[in-house]
């Protein structure tokens, strides 16, 4: 034991120091570390190269290569040639890993697609043009060449696209024995597995084992005996972020993956799961935000059509705000105050909406909102809407009261901020809550719309109860 805590010491220690060469405090790589590999690459240093990559991981190694300019990563790959380990392209944006596979020969790139999970193979796949697509297949061994080619026919972004081919199947009346002497033997079993499934002559899916029962069970006793039923067995039409729910839901490492007919067709694993998991995330806020799929790597054009069209539907919603404030033009020329107070208006009650809308789209992408309990979270958001309202328009009303001279002033900027607070909260989790049954994405569109709501309220309120107020002052004179 005490030589074993020694070794997970040393282990420990090399992997620190490991990390620290290529890492900085900040967790990005060391600038020391880019202008050698930087040098090497100038210098077609080929040994160099090889020496310094040949032990990063395929994170480490898709990380640098996003650290690099365009040319020196594609100049990295050419001079690594067959070294290159591509399974750190499915580590690298879009955009990066589409400039380094358009700029290599299809012959390389099948031979690499062959050395991949076929997972991997699908994720580089899966971004060529189909010209590209069917020679890269062409050139590949008949058996790989279907299953890449299966997995590629399913629609993108669905279980199917991101399963893994490769997996351990055995038909039920072999014992446990045979099994064991099986993967021992066979040489084109995945690298790493933990479940073996179970098929009947047709490829069904009848079951699985996991590799601990099959350790603690006697090699005459047979499949059939102490397998289990596989109750989550995912539909390859499946989208991956309800595939990935239900890894979350029920705690899985992996998942088989079945076709129409039931029928073994893959694997889903845990790995492929977190990517997933972290692509949703970003695809929902990149979309909250009017930017779409864009990355960072991304062109200056391609920037910007990803921005103007949403930019444009904001525009549009700006001319509607800006209709409702030329309607009161008259009592604004009377009180110029109402023109220094209006932006606070509409910037609070944006804010206050933005935070509804954030956690009302998040929770029917998890599916803790739905019909059932829609009411009371409407019923709440309310009641908060009224109590920060009461609290900011407290404050609000004292500040613009004191500021202009104004006690009445500030009664109507504080009547005011409580109703565009309160629409705010029924717009934030009302306009998602209807896009979302419209089957239009609430990620999408919903800060637009939610904006434009509390500007159009908050204005109309603000300098309708003004309105009223000077007419009623001037009655009174």
């Amino acid at each position: 034991m005490e030589g074993q805590d020694i070794e997970t010491t040393t282990g420990a220690r090399a992997a620190e120091e490991h990390y620290a060469d290529i890492y900085g405090e900040d967790g990005a790589v060391r600038s020391s570390f880019l202008a050698q590999i930087g040098a090497a690459i100038a210098d077609r240093d080929t040994l160099t190269l090889k020496r310094e990559v040949d032990d990063l991981h395929q994170s480490e190694l898709g990380d640098l290569l996003e650290a690099l300019h365009p040319e020196q990563r594609r100049a990295l790959v050419e001079l690594l040639g067959s070294d290159f380990d591509f399974s750190a392209l499915t580590e690298v944006d879009e955009a990066i890993r589409l400039d380094i596979v358009d700029n290599l020969p299809n012959e390389q790139i099948a031979q690499a697609v062959q050395e991949l999970d076929s997972d991997d193979a699908v994720y580089i796949l899966e971004d060529l043009d189909q010209e590209d697509q069917d020679e890269i297949l062409s050139q590949l061994p008949f058996t790989e060449r279907i299953r890449l080619r299966r997995a590629l026919d399913y629609p993108e972004e669905t279980a199917g696209r991101r399963m893994q081919t490769e997996f351990v199947a055995v038909p039920p009346f072999w014992t446990i024995g045979q099994t064991i002497d099986y993967m021992r033997e066979d040489k084109n079993l995945p690298d790493r597995f933990s479940q073996i499934f179970v098929i009947d002559a047709s490829f069904k899916l009848l079951g699985a084992i996991d590799l601990d029962q099959i350790l603690r069970t006697k090699r005459a006793v047979k499949v059939e005996d102490v397998m289990h039923e596989t109750r989550h067995a995912i539909p390859a039409t499946m989208d991956q972020e309800e595939a990935a729910r239900e890894f979350e839901q029920y705690d899985l490492l992996s998942a088989a993956v079945v076709d129409e007919n039931e029928r073994l067709v893959g694997v889903l694993t845990i790995d492929d799961v977190v990517d997933v998991i972290q692509q949703e995330a970003e695809e929902d806020l990149l979309r909250m935000g009017g930017v779409g799929d864009e990355e960072l790597s991304d062109t200056i054009a391609a920037t910007s059509r990803s921005r103007v069209p949403w930019l444009l539907v904001n525009l549009g919603t700006a001319f509607i705000s800006a209709s409702v404030i030329s309607v009161f033009g008259a009592t604004i020329e009377e009180m110029v105050a109402l023109a220094a107070l209006m932006p606070i208006v509409a910037s609070l009650g944006g804010n206050a909406g933005t935070q509804t809308m954030t956690v009302t789209v998040r929770a029917l992408a998890t599916r803790d909102l739905d019909i059932y309990n829609a009411g009371r979270v409407i019923r709440r958001e309310v009641m908060v809407g009224l109590l920060n309202g009461g609290i900011i328009a407290t404050i609000l009303g004292l500040v613009a009261g004191i500021w202009f001279h104004n006690p009445d002033l500030g009664f109507v900027i504080a009547a005011a901020m409580i109703l565009n607070m309160l629409a705010a909260a029924l717009g934030g989790i009302l306009i998602p809550l209807f896009l979302d049954k419209l089957g239009a994405d609430p990620a999408i569109s919903s800060s637009i719309f939610t904006t434009m709501i509390t500007d159009v309220i908050g204005f109309l309120a603000f300098l309708s109860l003004a309105t009223w107020w000077l007419h009623l002052g001037e009655r009174a004179g």
